[in-house]
């Protein structure tokens, strides 16, 4: 068997596998059937802002004594914050949902 044989045998193998999964995969579908096919809905994330966890030059937008984000001259810097999730602030370690 030389190697084109081979390769047009790898080849066939392969097409006969993919037709097999869309066919497992189509065949649990039934007509009309929208709810299989529809998305979860996104869940709604809450941000707060974190002073005094940003890295150099890493902090969001506008901070007193700052022109906007980007703008922090030092890591931990305790007038420049970041948005994280909700409720997250406080488990990080120096980090305040107030300036100090």
């Amino acid at each position: 068997m030389n190697n084109k044989t081979k390769a047009i045998l790898a080849l066939t193998s392969a097409v006969s596998l993919q037709g097999c999964a869309q066919l497992e995969i189509s065949s649990t579908l039934t007509p009309g059937d929208t709810q299989a096919l529809s998305h979860p809905e996104k869940p709604v994330y809450e941000f707060e802002k974190c002073y005094g966890v940003a890295k150099k030059g890493q902090n969001d937008c506008f901070s007193n004594g700052l022109a906007c984000a980007g703008t922090s001259t030092e890591d931990r810097q305790k007038n420049a914050w970041i948005f994280v999730p909700e409720g997250s602030c406080s488990k990080i370690d120096g980090g305040s949902t107030s300036k100090s």
